[in-house]
């Protein structure tokens, strides 16, 4: 039996390979743990917001506010679903999925990380697949937004498989230096030209209305 007052926990999202699920305080402290073992290069910065730039122990609460403010400030308007993404039960990183007015605009944006140790697996497509299948089947999403670095080939190359395409560039401070990010959008029936998931939701039902609001 889950938590009646927060279904969220009880929603999963699963393929052959992976799952994500929202996490608990316990796993919050394992994904901080992984963090801790390194997320990226540390002379190539991936993230608008260099979060992996703080020193211990900044970032280690700073990974739990992140995940406690989230709970905290989610309603159906405005919501952040940081999913950790597990790989035969062990923590490998994290796969979100975020919307504003979702109801009535449509629309969701994602990001994600991984360890280190689990990079160049295929594992980072596995996740953003089951992402997008939650995304567009199960919340009937009409598009998915998302963006990265001109030179982050790797988080390009990923969303460029499934279909997004280029939608502006933007110029941002990155550590400091201006620096290009490139803004890509993927549309639903693009989606479904291309997708082949395997993937499986349970639990949505309890939650629906947290992510669409009351019927």
């Amino acid at each position: 039996m889950g938590n009646p007052y927060w279904p969220l926990f009880d929603l999963r999202i699963r393929t052959p390979r992976v799952e994500i699920r929202l996490p608990n305080d316990d796993v919050l402290v394992e994904l901080t743990r992984l963090a801790l073992k390194g997320v990226h290069d540390p002379n190539v910065m991936p993230f608008l917001h260099p979060w992996t730039d703080e020193p211990s122990p900044q970032l280690e609460r700073g990974m739990l506010q992140w995940g406690w403010r989230h709970r905290a400030e989610w309603s159906s308007n405005n919501w952040s679903f940081n999913g950790a993404v597990f790989v035969n039960g062990e923590v490998v990183g994290v796969q979100s999925l975020m919307a504003t007015d979702f109801a009535t605009l449509r629309s969701v944006k994602t990001g994600s990380w991984l360890g280190v140790a689990y990079q160049g697996k295929g594992i980072g497509k596995e996740m953003r697949s089951a992402i997008l299948h939650f995304a567009f089947e199960t919340l009937e999403a009409l598009e998915a937004r998302s963006g990265g670095f001109i030179d982050n080939a790797s988080s390009l190359g990923v969303s460029r498989a499934f279909g997004y395409e280029d939608d502006g560039r933007r110029s941002v401070l990155r550590r400091g230096i201006p620096t290009e990010m490139l803004e890509l959008r993927l549309d639903c029936s693009k989606w479904r030209e291309i997708a082949h998931s395997s993937t499986e939701v349970s639990g949505f039902e309890g939650c629906r209305d947290f992510f669409i609001g009351p019927k």
